[in-house]
């Protein structure tokens, strides 16, 4: 059996690119170090499996061969390249959820914040000062979650 320089070469330069990428920090980087080296894995299995021949159906034959050809190589390769991809998808939508985790989303402004923002420091002491009385009496008109804490008597 002969075996052909280019494909080799071909193969291990698919492989490394493919490492050089999966070594990098960003996920698509990664994704297509995968891909990569998945193909280079795809025609190994193709160069491994012999020379073509006949097709693997009995009574057939294609043009001048005289061996069968073997049909677990592509076999092989036919399930690797559907793994492969249900890997990609998987690692396609791992990635957009880590963009959509990791994005700043606009958010508006409310407009509490923006009073409270410029509000003077001297008002803000003022209305420290006010909480601290005993007699300061709170809005009672939505029901507040500390009055059912033991020990708290609530507004008065």
């Amino acid at each position: 059996m002969t075996t052909y320089l280019f494909p080799l070469i071909l193969i291990g330069g698919l492989t490394t690119a493919g490492v050089y990428l999966l070594l990098e920090r960003s996920m698509i980087r990664m994704l297509l170090g995968l891909l990569l080296i998945s193909n280079a894995i795809n025609l190994l299995i193709l160069r491994t499996g012999g020379s073509p021949g006949n097709p693997p159906v009995r009574g057939r034959t294609s043009g001048s061969a005289t061996t069968t050809a073997d049909p677990l190589a592509q076999g092989l390769i036919l399930t690797a390249i559907v793994i492969t991809m249900g890997v990609a998808a998987f690692v396609l939508a791992l990635t957009y959820r880590s963009y959509r985790l990791n994005t700043i989303e606009e958010v508006s402004n409310d407009p509490e914040d923006t009073r409270v923002s410029k509000r003077s420091g001297k008002e803000s002491i003022e209305e420290d000062e006010d909480h601290l009385d005993p007699d300061f009496s709170r809005d009672t008109d939505l029901p507040d979650e500390l009055d059912a804490l033991p020990g708290y008597e609530g507004s008065r």
